[in-house]
């Protein structure tokens, strides 16, 4: 009781950042649901008369249809997360495992599918320019890598630090392994 009486400002401050964290991820994972979404009915290239896409028989675009399901799925997937920390209780011991295992599932699943945006972007881009204007794609598609390693560096002290205080040692492991002996 004292431990909970001392800590409730740092419960009211955990879960602010928490709600924050969680609402901004929410809405980029939503767009990116969106994005992957409608890709997936407006293919490069368009379609034939008898409804088949153009290139259905490039590898390229099986990168793409790939990559545009792993982003939408994934992106889903962190939607979810994100929304299961938004509606959380922030009871004291959520912020112990269940909150922490939310939000590392949410930005992992979130950086998979900026990462598979970006290879379904290259791939409609390398599909639509090829033989044109190929000269161009090459340097597009490097750049493409950028949103991505900055997402990864932004958040990846985040997501070391939310694995090491969530599955690492800690007291209350050794308090745990204490009780055993």
């Amino acid at each position: 009781m004292v431990f909970t009486d001392a800590h409730k400002d740092l419960l009211a401050e955990g879960q602010q950042w928490m709600k924050d964290t969680a609402s901004s991820c929410t809405v980029v994972a939503a767009l990116t649901v969106t994005m992957a979404f409608a890709a997936a009915f407006t293919l490069p290239g368009g379609n034939r008369d008898d409804g088949k896409p153009l290139f259905l028989n490039k590898k390229t675009f099986m990168l793409f249809i790939v990559s545009d399901a792993v982003a939408l799925f994934s992106s889903s997937t962190s939607v979810l997360m994100f929304l299961g920390i938004l509606t959380s209780r922030y009871a004291e011991h959520d912020f112990l495992y269940a909150l922490p295992k939310r939000l590392t599932i949410g930005l992992l699943s979130l950086f998979m599918s900026l990462a598979a945006t970006m290879i379904a972007f290259s791939s409609a881009l390398a599909l639509v320019v090829e033989g044109e204007a190929a000269w161009i794609a090459a340097p597009l598609v490097i750049a493409t890598g950028i949103p991505v390693s900055l997402f990864g560096l932004l958040q990846f002290p985040l997501l070391v630090e939310l694995v090491k205080s969530t599955y690492g040692k800690s007291i209350f492991h050794q308090q745990n392994a204490r009780r055993l002996h």
